[in-house]
């Protein structure tokens, strides 16, 4: 195997995603590893054979509310370890970050909290932030090549949303979660997309209050593929793709060379 693709793409629900085409999709053989977030269902509650008849194997870590969040991946290529959670009760508790190995490689696939609810949730998503900054730089001593794929729920830069100014004061694009962006790329990781694209208006989200905003492409790019520097040189191919269109995100991908 020269290389690995993988996507990682929020669904915002597995169930309605399937609804809407999504096995369809995953016939065209778009990558040889999908990381779901926001699955918002249990393993049990999904006819999850219809990834398995596709040749993927399945891998659930789904919160414990139920129809909420929650975090899968499928496979085409057999992990040698799976992880569910951080040991960090409320993230776990929500199913928000589940990792595979793949030789030297661990990938792990995260669904950032959004804080998009109120103060209490913002708060929750920095002490998230704070804990899982925290936790990735230990992994990294353990597991020093990593992808953290997933939906961050934080814009980076002006060019990754459609109007900075008026969403200065927009939860997602606070200068606090900006700088930990900031913060965590210095601390050793790429923007995997960013190498290859530096150019604007590439988003992956687009809110659904209003139905023009996708038609506009007035988005965010919240949803990510970064990995740590020792795997930059790797990159063979970085892509968003706006035009799958099961969910209110759109899978982001990546393909590396594998030595």
């Amino acid at each position: 195997m020269a290389s690995l693709r993988i996507i990682s793409y929020n669904v915002n629900g597995i169930r309605a995603a399937m609804k809407k085409g999504l096995v369809d999709w995953l016939k065209t053989d778009p990558a040889d590893i999908i990381c779901f977030q926001e699955t918002k269902a249990e393993k049990d509650n999904v006819a999850h054979a219809e990834f398995t008849s596709l040749g993927y194997q399945d891998y659930w870590f789904s919160a414990q509310k139920k129809g909420y969040s929650g975090v899968a991946i499928l496979t085409k290529i057999k992990p040698d370890n799976v992880q569910y959670g951080t040991g960090h009760q409320v993230s776990d508790d929500e199913g928000r970050v589940m990792q595979l190995d793949f030789g030297d490689i661990r990938l792990i696939n995260g669904y950032f909290p959004s804080g998009t609810s109120g103060d209490i949730r913002q708060g929750y998503k920095y002490q998230w932030l704070d804990e899982f900054y925290l936790y990735l730089d230990e992994l990294k001593k353990k597991y020093p090549r990593l992808i953290l794929c997933g939906d961050y729920n934080i814009a980076h830069k002006e060019i990754d949303i459609h109007d900075p100014k008026g969403n200065k004061n927009s939860s997602g694009f606070l200068p606090a979660e900006r700088a930990w962006m900031d913060k965590f790329l210095d601390s050793g990781w790429t923007d995997s997309f960013r190498v290859k694209h530096p150019e604007p208006h590439r988003y992956s989200w687009w809110s659904q209050r209003f139905p023009s905003v996708r038609l506009n492409n007035k988005g965010w790019r919240i949803d990510y593929i970064n990995l740590t520097n020792n795997l930059a040189g790797r990159i063979l191919k970085s892509e968003i793709y706006p035009d799958i269109k099961q969910s209110d995100h759109c899978p982001v991908f990546l393909e590396l060379k594998t030595k």
